[in-house]
């Protein structure tokens, strides 16, 4: 294997531990800011009832203070969508994408290491009977159908 080949290698390594692990990151990040806003709106709903019970002055102010607490938590929920959206999903593809490199890469490794052998093969037929040119056609019309498929 040559450097440019190790270099692919250990960059698809990289990407996969890396993408893989923000992905986990990113995706528990965003159901954790999730199970905040659910809190948020469960404290609104304890505001609003308790204002129910107090004075009318109270309740006006408590009242107020549950709808600026809920406008917030309107904005956690909008980030939470465009997390999940914008950061999660595409990241998720990732997974997908670095599977058929991978797949990819190693077909090819493969067709690589087989023209190798044939062009050894080729040789030690060339240097054992140089003067058999059927046989040395024939496994260069091999070799030819090989580099053809990859």
């Amino acid at each position: 294997m040559d450097n440019q080949t190790k270099q692919i290698q250990e960059m698809v390594t990289n990407v996969k531990k890396h993408f893989g692990q923000l992905c986990q990151l990113f995706a528990a990040y965003t159901r954790k800011t999730a199970r905040l806003r659910d809190k948020a709106d469960l404290l609104v709903k304890e505001v609003h009832f308790y204002g129910d019970t107090e004075t009318p002055n109270l309740r006006k102010g408590l009242k107020l203070f549950a709808d600026q607490l809920a406008k917030v938590q309107d904005y956690r929920h909008a980030q939470v969508e465009r997390l999940e959206a914008k950061v999660v999903e595409p990241l998720k593809s990732y997974g997908t994408i670095l599977r058929f490199n991978r797949e990819n890469l190693k077909a090819t490794l493969s067709a690589r290491s087989r023209e190798v052998q044939q062009l050894q093969q080729l040789e030690r037929m060339r240097q054992k009977n140089p003067s058999d040119r059927q046989i040395i056609v024939s496994l260069a019309y091999c070799l030819i159908l090989v580099k053809k498929l990859f």
